[in-house]
């Protein structure tokens, strides 16, 4: 038997979108920033934000559609979905020309960790009040 689990904190780049199967389940989508600030050899602060895709099946997707909005923090629980031809992230060029790739997170679990941005917000969600179209990859 093998397993994995990927943990994620971080804020919502958008409000979540919900939508129903055809067969009446409910099935939320929305992209999750986490940032990582360190500092390099130099002493200079970097900050690192990674984008997740995040999807959520039945009744917690209802409950993540009525309760969160764009800039809520939010721990996952759950699994990677890799590209199934290469088993790695989908890798994609940006409108810029740039690479970039998408870690696709099906949740098995979402905890709400308090209100919009509440603690650490990611940088790109507080300062751009559309980040879809150059930052967020799907």
């Amino acid at each position: 038997m093998s397993f994995h689990e990927i943990t994620i904190i971080g804020n919502l780049g958008r409000d979540p979108e919900l939508r129903y199967t055809p067969g009446g389940l409910a099935v939320a989508n929305f992209p999750l920033a986490a940032n990582r600030r360190y500092r390099d050899n130099q002493g200079e602060q970097i900050k690192e934000t990674v984008w997740f895709k995040v999807t959520l099946w039945e009744r917690q997707a209802e409950i993540a559609n009525q309760f969160l909005q764009r800039g809520s923090q939010v721990m996952i629980r759950g699994r990677l979905n890799p590209d199934p031809d290469t088993g790695s992230p989908r890798v994609f060029d940006r409108r810029d020309g740039s690479c970039g790739a998408s870690f696709e997170v099906t949740a098995r679990e979402i905890v709400f960790l308090g209100g919009h941005g509440s603690e650490e917000p990611a940088d790109e969600v507080a300062q751009n009040p559309d980040p879809i179209d150059d930052q967020i990859p799907f």
